[in-house]
């Protein structure tokens, strides 16, 4: 059984906002250095509460949940995505209102994240 249109979308939207959340992650190790292995073996996490702590921007996370109901709205569709996603069908509805989690220009999960990498 192949992925859907809407799987697809899903699947990716998911991703890019791990792969964001990775670039804030590598933002912090320079050229030449050694990074920590801890660090490095968290990196590893597809969980993006877990991806959150390991960038360091748990604080600013919650702060802006806090300040911004609809970046809140949004977290909790875009939380909602896991790695097993893309071995499960979704809906149009699912698929779209996690496009528009991930992509709002004004409280979307990537405009936030984009400010930090």
């Amino acid at each position: 059984m192949g992925l859907g249109l809407y799987d697809g979308a899903y699947y990716l939207a998911g991703y890019a906002v791990e792969c964001a959340l990775k670039a804030c992650i590598a933002k912090d190790t320079r050229r030449h250095q050694f990074p920590d292995k801890k660090k490095v073996d968290s990196s590893y996490s597809h969980v993006l509460l877990e991806l959150i702590k390991v960038a360091g921007l748990k604080d600013e996370h919650l702060a802006r949940v806090k300040g911004d109901s609809d970046f809140e709205t949004n977290w909790d569709v875009v939380q909602s995505w896991s790695e097993q996603s893309r071995y499960q069908r979704h809906s149009h509805e699912s698929a779209q209102a996690l496009l528009l989690a991930v992509s709002d220009r004004r409280h979307g999960v990537m405009t936030w994240m984009k400010l930090r990498w």
